[in-house]
């Protein structure tokens, strides 16, 4: 049995560890669940969701440390650091919090005659729910990575699952239509078990498998309502939902079209957990104030504005778009932008594309990305042409598409930094490097 005595060390090993990236089912690792030994005595919360499942943990979680209970959150994936994949009590994770747990999933796995391969992920989350499960916590989140039912994370069974949206995205192991995403979606959904969905338009499967297996569905618009409070728009909402009312609430520090709808879900998350973790009006209101979340139309201080999201799909793209046309006049858009092959690259830029002037398109450090040149010749079936207020150019990597785009804004610009985690990542990094 391999053992390694730092975090890198290991997680380079994961890299390589599992013949595939992604080997969808929890076959696998339920048996190294069940060879753990694991039990959790918190309250457990799954998000699921195509967006929003970040912002919603992140609400979540904040409002729960207002609160004063003990807090667990795992999301994917990380930005610069594996360790943000793992917080604990408001904090992330330290390699010394986490190194023992990786040695006793590795000891589990290896428990068998023939020992149980893990993928990257799976290994990787068995490890921090293990850690949580150490920590003498009272709620636990759980962010799943990819679908629902077959997701890692699924292999806990939880006391409140939430999806929050349902869209088009990872259609090679979800399914092409939202009907058939909304069922792996719905696979987080347990008996008896509060399941909110946040979609105002939800699919019939999701309904229908709460149904079927007995889960208590929450649906928004039927079972909990929000809306802006009347004459305070974008200054103040109210939310209602199960025997309760929240009214003059502020608007969550995150900032995006649709913070209300996942705050609203989280919301009913909470009202739905009251009797196990109750929490006050202010506490909501304080969570709300307080929540930080990296990456998800996060403008960033200084000019010319520069904005960073993770928008790598239509749906996320659509409300990119949206949250952009509220921001006020700039002279010139600058994007960089770098995205995974197997996304829909032209539905993105289709909610986007209008609010470019200048792109800067950039390779990614994977082979899954596609390339610059690819992203160039969708912008230009979407009907780009380039001119004096118009152009677009290809660069090796988010950094140097960056620079380029750093050298060209004047203060009244704006640089819109988008698509995959690491075209964010990418600039993230750079920046650091810069400041110090």
């Amino acid at each position: 049995m391999p053992v390694f005595h730092t975090l890198p060390e290991w997680l380079a090993h994961l890299e390589t560890a599992h013949p595939v990236g992604i080997d969808m089912g929890l076959a696998r690792i339920t048996r190294v669940k069940e060879a753990l030994g694991l039990r959790i005595d918190a309250v457990v919360f799954t998000v699921g969701g195509t967006n929003g499942k970040g912002s919603t943990c992140a609400m979540l979680e904040r409002i729960l440390l207002e609160a004063g209970y003990k807090v667990g959150c795992h999301t994917s994936p990380h930005l610069i650091s594996f360790n943000e994949r793992a917080r604990i009590n408001g904090e992330i994770a330290t390699d010394a919090q986490l190194l023992p747990h990786f040695e006793a999933v590795e000891r589990a796995r290896n428990s068998f005659a023939d020992p149980v391969s893990l993928t990257y992920f799976e290994f990787t989350t068995l490890a921090i729910i293990h850690a949580f499960a150490a920590a003498g916590l009272d709620a636990i989140i759980l962010e799943v990575g990819l679908g629902g039912r077959l997701d890692a994370v699924n292999v806990i069974d939880t006391d409140c699952a939430i999806v929050t949206s349902v869209d088009i995205d990872h259609t090679q192991y979800l399914g092409h239509t939202r009907e058939e995403i909304g069922f792996e979606k719905a696979g987080i959904f347990r008996p008896g078990v509060p399941a909110i969905c946040g979609d105002p338009m939800p699919p019939k499967s999701l309904v229908a498998h709460a149904e079927a297996v007995g889960a208590e569905l929450w649906l928004v618009g039927r079972d909990y309502h929000f809306h802006a409070a009347k004459g305070q728009e974008r200054q103040q909402w109210d939310w209602s939902g199960g025997g309760r009312k929240l009214n003059g609430l502020g608007y969550p520090a995150l900032r995006g079209a649709n913070q209300l709808l996942n705050a609203a879900a989280a919301l009913a998350a909470l009202q739905a957990m009251r009797p196990r973790l109750p929490v006050s009006a202010q506490e909501v209101r304080n969570g709300l104030a307080f929540v930080e979340l990296p990456g998800r139309f996060q403008v960033l201080p200084g000019r010319p504005a520069v904005i960073l999201d993770v928008a790598h799909n239509p749906h996320a793209a659509a409300t990119l778009g949206q949250n952009l046309e509220n921001m006020g006049f700039f002279r010139y858009t600058y994007a960089v932008f770098g995205a995974m092959q197997d996304k829909d690259i032209a539905g993105v830029l289709q909610h986007v594309a209008d609010k470019v002037d200048h792109w800067c398109l950039c390779d990614l450090p994977t082979e899954r990305a596609a390339r610059a040149a690819d992203l160039l010749a969708k912008l230009e079936a979407g009907g780009f042409r380039p001119g004096p207020d118009a152009t677009a150019a290809c660069f090796s990597s988010p950094e140097a598409a960056f620079r380029d785009a750093i050298e060209r804004a004047t203060e009244n610009d704006r640089i819109l930094v988008f698509g995959s985690f690491y075209t964010v990542a990418g600039v993230m990094a750079y920046r650091a490097t810069q400041a110090n």
